[in-house]
C-alpha cells in the first residue's frame, strides 16, 4: 500500500529503533497529537464546567441513598450531562479515527510478526472450503526446500509444508485439482515480513503463513506484543498529558 510505503520513509528513523521504543515512542506521538486536537478543537472551559456539573451531581447522589427518589432525580441529571460532554469530546474523536486507523494497520503490518531468517524452518498452511478431499501440491521455487513431500493430503479441511529457504522475496503456488493460488513469503535477516495470509475464492480459502508473533514487553512474566504494549502506554501517556495541558 503506498500509504505504508510512505509511513515506512516517515518514520524510517524509529524503525532503527529496538520495536519497544518504537512502538513506545509511537505511542506518546499518537497520543500527544490526540490530546492537542482534542485541546483546540472542544471548548475546555465548557467541558470543565461539564465535569465539575457530573461531579457535583455524583456527590449528591451518594447523599441522598436514603431517598431514592431524589436519587433517580440526580441520575438522570448527570446522564443528560455525561451526554453533552461525550457530544462535545466526539468532534476530535471522528477528525482522528481514520488516521489512527490507518496507522494502526501499518504498525500491524510492521510490528506484529517476527521475520523469517535464512534457512530456518517455517509452516505453511492452506485452507479449504468445507468437505474438501484429496491431495493438494506446492510448488516451490528455486531458493525454496519442501523438507517433507510436495503432495500433502487435505485433513481437517487444511493441508500443511514445512519449509526452508533463501534470502529473498519467493512465490508459492498451491494447486488443488485444477486451481491454482500463489503466495509470497519474505526470507530476510532483517526485521521485516509479509502479510501472513491471504483470502482467495475457490477451493482454497486462505493461504496463511507461519510467521512467529513477535513479544516485545515482558510484564511481570506477561508477554505482550505490540498492541498490548502500545494500549499501556498510551494509556500512562494520555492521563499525564491530559493532566499537564489541563485537558478536560
Amino acid at each position: 500500500m503506498a500509504f505504508f510505503d510512505f509511513l515506512n520513509i516517515v518514520f524510517a528513523p524509529l524503525l532503527k529503533l529496538p520495536t519497544l521504543w518504537s512502538v513506545i515512542l509511537l505511542s506518546f506521538f499518537i497520543s500527544l497529537v490526540i490530546i492537542i486536537i482534542t485541546k483546540y478543537m472542544t471548548d475546555q472551559a465548557l467541558m470543565k464546567k461539564l465535569k465539575e456539573e457530573m461531579k457535583e451531581y455524583q456527590k449528591q447522589i451518594k447523599e441522598l441513598k436514603g431517598n431514592p427518589a431524589k436519587a433517580l432525580e440526580m441520575q438522570k441529571k448527570t446522564m443528560e450531562v455525561n451526554m453533552k460532554y461525550m457530544m462535545h469530546s466526539l468532534k476530535p474523536t471522528l477528525i482522528t479515527f481514520i488516521p489512527i486507523i490507518l496507522l494502526f494497520g501499518w504498525m500491524s503490518s510492521t510490528f506484529a510478526y517476527e521475520g523469517i531468517k535464512p534457512q530456518q524452518e517455517f509452516k505453511v498452511t492452506v485452507f479449504f472450503e468445507e468437505n474438501t478431499h484429496g491431495n493438494a501440491e506446492l510448488i516451490a521455487p528455486d531458493g525454496i526446500a519442501i523438507m517433507e513431500s510436495k503432495i500433502q493430503e487435505i485433513e481437517d479441511g487444511r493441508a500443511e509444508w514445512t519449509l526452508k529457504g533463501e534470502a529473498g522475496e519467493h512465490i508459492l503456488e498451491f494447486i488443488y485439482n485444477a486451481e491454482k493460488q500463489q503466495k509470497s513469503i519474505l526470507i530476510t535477516n532483517d526485521d521485516k515480513y509479509i502479510e501472513p495470509t491471504k483470502k482467495t475464492n475457490g477451493a482454497i480459502n486462505l493461504i496463511q503463513i507461519g510467521y512467529k508473533p513477535k513479544k516485545i514487553l515482558n510484564l511481570f512474566g506477561w508477554k505482550l506484543g505490540w498492541l498490548g504494549t502500545y494500549i499501556i502506554f498510551s494509556i500512562i501517556f494520555t492521563m499525564a498529558l491530559r493532566k499537564i495541558l489541563k485537558i478536560y
